[in-house]
């Protein structure tokens, strides 16, 4: 009996050393599929809470240089898309600023962001003051990365 015991061991042992090295290479595997780091998205957080402040501050020419000249900006608006060209968005933002009854400043409350060394794409919740009128919505940007820092390439926006 003595024999069998000690086959059995070894035959557990060999599939527990077997099952050990299996495990290993799959966590090594595992490791080398994630990144070694992760990007620093400090500097598209700061050109977004920027892209706020200078709408907020009524700073045309300061929001208008955060979109890229070929920029396309979309609201969304009971599921149904209006698009349009920079030129146009920005001037329709100028005129609701100066229509405005009230002051209106946006503030970003919260902000997704996927970003390598060439792009950048950004989900951002916001609120709007209007007076006493609060409006939230989110801002869905796609950036890309230039000589002179990043600029947005396509907004998509919507109101909750």
């Amino acid at each position: 009996m003595k024999n069998d015991e000690t086959a059995s061991l070894q035959l557990v042992m060999k599939q527990f050393v077997i099952l050990s090295s299996f495990l290993m290479l799959v966590s090594s595997f595992i490791a080398s599929c994630s990144p070694a780091s992760t990007v620093d998205d400090s500097a598209v957080r700061s050109f977004l809470t920027r892209y706020f402040s200078t709408w907020s501050a009524k700073d045309m020419d300061g929001y208008g240089s955060c979109f890229h000249e070929q920029a396309r900006i979309t609201f969304v608006q009971q599921g149904l898309p209006q698009s349009q060209g920079l030129t146009d968005f920005l001037h329709g933002q100028k005129l609701s600023h100066a229509n405005a009854s009230s002051p209106m400043t946006e503030v970003p409350t919260d902000m997704k962001i996927l970003s390598d060394d060439r792009t950048a794409q950004a989900s951002v919740r916001w609120k709007l003051t209007k007076g006493a009128e609060i409006t939230t919505g989110t801002d869905c940007f796609t950036l890309i990365k230039t000589p002179v820092g990043w600029k947005i390439m396509s907004l998509v926006f919507y109101n909750d």
